[in-house]
């Protein structure tokens, strides 16, 4: 399984968290970034859930248009909820990209490298690509990448 955790690109502030729209500079983020992720996913099938903050959702359409929405990825969230949220590390065979925002995605990307909830930073726009394998009965898990829009 490939576990994509991607935080939102750069949003406009807002009175109301859920309903602020990403940035000119933020679209051209969402949109380095995912067309990075295309070339090396190579057409691989894959699933996008995004929160249901407007700013994640135009990040994860970047991306695919079909995508899925789930509140459990709404800020505030907890680390456990984003892993729960991906079956990880259950699903085997898949590419799941989660889009949400900081600090769970940082505390989520800790749990799943240091077995605890660190305070680790997602950059606006940037993605930590964590995978599970099996070869030859044996598991291993792998940080694939480290990317931010602004290396792009």
């Amino acid at each position: 399984m490939d576990l994509i955790l991607w935080r939102h690109a750069e949003a406009e502030e807002g009175e109301n968290d859920l309903l602020c729209p990403l940035t000119a500079k933020g679209r051209k983020q969402a949109e380095k970034m995912a067309a990075w992720l295309n070339k090396r996913l190579n057409g691989a099938a894959l699933t996008v859930i995004s929160s249901e903050a407007l700013r994640s959702q135009e990040t994860a359409r970047a991306l695919s248009k079909q995508f899925k929405i789930d509140a459990r990825l709404n800020p505030g969230a907890r680390a456990a909820t984003y892993l729960e949220v991906s079956n990880w590390p259950r699903e085997t065979g898949k590419v799941l990209v989660l889009v949400g925002h900081q600090t769970e995605l940082g505390h989520a990307a800790a749990v799943l490298m240091a077995g605890k909830e660190l305070d680790w930073n997602v950059r606006r726009g940037g993605c930590w690509w964590l995978q599970r394998r099996v070869r030859a009965g044996q598991i291993s898990y792998l940080l694939r990448a480290v990317m931010s829009p602004d290396l792009l």
